[in-house]
């Protein structure tokens, strides 16, 4: 998948999808969004209807909320137990969803002066998990922060007696039931 080239004609085949009247919806979870051509073109699917959703650890040169430019943008950065250091791309890809896993943020050190690599997750199950997991840092409403149009951020608060729900507790949550399915399939097999 890598350098620049690539996420833009991602990016352009969700406009495209718009256009035709299917959805088009675009999820990044990344460390750094940085890169002038990339937020351009971001810019241009927003303003085209294409639904984009950002969890960004640390620097975001992107401008969500923006009314005719990013409306259709959310930034959120996550700041809890974990720094986490995945990179996950989602693409709608008008009903035929696109997962890929990367080393490298969407910056110009990575996409112009390191090797990195992205890969696709083709594996349907894990590709569902990843998607259903990617929500968990939009349901946060403890640990998130979101970037507001002039650049700052406002913190993620629970509203009208809305439970608590933090990403990462639900992460760790998840793992540890699947750990413990493992066990006990393991000692069921050897049982039997």
């Amino acid at each position: 998948l890598f350098g620049k080239i690539a996420p833009l004609a991602k990016i352009q085949r969700e406009i495209n999808h718009v256009k035709n009247g299917k959805p088009g919806h675009i999820i990044l979870k990344l460390n750094a969004l940085v890169e002038a051509t990339l937020i351009q073109a971001m810019y241009r699917a927003s303003a085209g209807g294409v639904k984009i959703e950002c969890v960004v650890r640390g620097m975001c040169s992107l401008r969500p909320g923006i009314p005719g430019l990013s409306e259709n943008i959310q930034v959120r950065s996550i700041i809890g137990r974990f720094l986490e250091h995945d990179r996950v791309m989602y693409f709608a890809n008008g009903g035929e969803p696109e997962v890929y896993i990367s080393s490298a943020d969407w910056a110009e050190r990575n996409l112009y002066r390191r090797v990195e690599i992205a890969t696709p997750i083709e594996h349907k199950p894990l590709q569902d998990r990843i998607i259903n997991e990617l929500q968990y840092y939009f349901l946060d409403n403890a640990q998130a922060w979101i970037l507001n149009a002039d650049g700052t951020y406002s913190q993620a608060v629970p509203k009208n007696n809305q439970e608590i729900f933090i990403a990462q507790h639900k992460l760790l949550h998840d793992l540890a039931e699947m750990s413990w399915k493992s066990i006990r399939l393991t000692h069921n097999a050897h049982i039997d």
